[in-house]
């Protein structure tokens, strides 16, 4: 039911905006408000899968807004831009690293070697999907892939329900702050990010700016976890069941040795982007190639059917939302809206300012590309009348809509482990987290402040 009235809900604020009579903004403007915030509101609630509310909204888009100032080609950009391919070939490489055995091993040999505690296993989430970001970069599959591995593992030291929720949910929470930290790190969000602030900077300027605070970030959050959760009794890890995983997979295998070769070869390009120039998608997309030929046989067709098309389409209708808005004035009129009579001179005191805006957001709307496609350009603008560089504004709202949630749905890392077909963790767990996340959400923007001066950015 509650998708019905979502549906209808969306609708109706449509056609209300719509018709609205809206000092300041034009038509065009208006009509791309009006199908912007349908869209939002079909998002919240669900009334229809994610895919299929991007697609609607870009159809809508395409179909219903001035051609000459919103054409064909300004709301499908994204395909026409590297970044797209960047998202693809992420997928395509966790299915290589996947199918060669090569992610089960070195979440295997880490456990095995490195953990003797509960409070190890739970940090050692952090510190292994740290270590796959630098070879599949996207969220998701890193955490399925080490929720596999860490799961039969957990489930040999027959831990009781609460322990093993807590592993669940470390292992798709450890994905957030530690995408943080490098470009490749999500390969959607934070090149989108990178986008928003008209800036081209280098894997290597990422990592400058982002991993300190992506590291901070990592640390508050793990730390809070454990404060949280507590940690198990009697804790006895099985490495008897490890040492026979690692056996039956036998010596590294060819397979693996090319996919290292081969990943190890693209992360050497990511890091040199700045000399050669190449973009981070390009050379993904160089990669998967590399994986599909017959000399590695990595990749086949059906490999495709690990590419997440909904995802695709989101990231279409969020970046279609900024550039949509600015061509139409939207962008302009919600920025005169929301700021206030006197912006925050004070770095510190704006990023405080920034992150209550860009978490009010979120608390609402739900989708971080969505929240991001609203506000990043608010805080950009608003960060310049700060003294802030337009790169620094748009991390600072970055940080506090991804490092933030309340239910799973407000972090699309955590909403894929929710449930017991995968984490095991449930809406109350989150909710049960959220206080402290938020704090830690606060720390690493004002963290962040502290940093970039440190570093000369600001």
């Amino acid at each position: 039911m509650t998708r019905y009235w979502g549906l209808a809900a969306g609708v109706l604020t449509c056609f209300s905006v719509w018709h609205a009579p809206l000092a300041g903004l034009a038509p065009d403007g208006r009509k791309c408000l009006a199908l912007t915030l349908m869209a939002i509101i079909w998002w919240t609630f669900k009334a229809l899968p994610a895919g299929y509310v991007s697609l609607s909204l870009l159809l809508s888009y395409t179909l219903l807004l001035n051609p000459e100032k919103v054409g064909a080609r300004l709301v499908f950009e994204l395909w026409t831009t590297p970044v797209i391919y960047l998202v693809i070939g992420g997928f395509l490489i966790a299915e290589a690293v996947r199918s060669s055995g090569l992610g089960k091993r070195i979440a295997l040999e880490a456990l095995n070697r490195y953990i003797r505690t509960y409070k190890g296993v739970i940090i050692s989430c952090y510190v292994l999907n740290f270590a796959l970001s630098l070879m599949i970069p996207h969220p998701w599959p890193r955490s399925f892939l080490l929720m596999s591995a860490v799961a039969h593992i957990a489930n040999s030291a027959k831990l009781s329900r609460q322990g093993m929720t807590n592993i669940g949910l470390a292992v798709f929470v450890s994905s957030i702050p530690t995408s943080m930290i490098l470009l490749t790190g999500d390969s959607s969000l934070n090149i989108i990010t990178v986008g928003f602030a008209g800036a081209d900077i280098s894997w290597l300027r990422w990592l400058l700016y982002m991993g300190m605070p992506g590291v901070f970030a990592c640390v508050l959050t793990c730390c809070a976890q454990l404060w949280l959760f507590g940690v198990e009794e009697g804790f006895a890890l099985d490495k008897d069941y490890t040492t026979r995983q690692l056996s039956e997979i036998g010596k590294i295998s060819r397979k693996e040795t090319i996919c290292i070769i081969i990943l190890g070869a693209t992360i050497l390009a990511w890091t040199t982007d700045s000399l050669h120039h190449v973009h981070p998608g390009w050379i993904a997309l160089l990669a998967v190639v590399a994986l599909s030929s017959p000399f590695a046989n990595l990749l086949d067709g059906k490999s495709f059917s690990s590419v997440n098309l909904e995802t695709l389409f989101f990231l279409s209708a969020a970046t279609a939302i900024g550039a949509a808005g600015r061509a139409t004035g939207m962008n302009s009129w919600v920025i005169e809206w929301i700021r206030p009579e006197t912006v925050p001179v004070n770095h510190y005191a704006f990023a405080l300012y920034a992150c209550f805006i860009c978490m009010l957001a979120h608390l609402f709307l739900g989708s971080i590309l969505a929240v991001l496609s609203v506000t990043a350009p608010a805080i950009i603008a608003l960060g310049n009348l700060a003294g802030l560089p337009p790169i620094a504004s748009a991390l600072i709202a970055y940080t506090a809509v991804a490092l933030h949630w309340i239910l799973p749905f407000h972090s699309m890392n955590i909403l894929v482990g929710y449930g017991p077909d995968a984490g095991g963790y449930t809406e109350k767990d989150t909710l049960k987290a959220s206080l402290p996340q938020t704090l830690v959400t606060v720390a690493v923007c004002l963290f962040e402040i502290t940093w970039w001066k440190f570093i000369g950015l600001l």
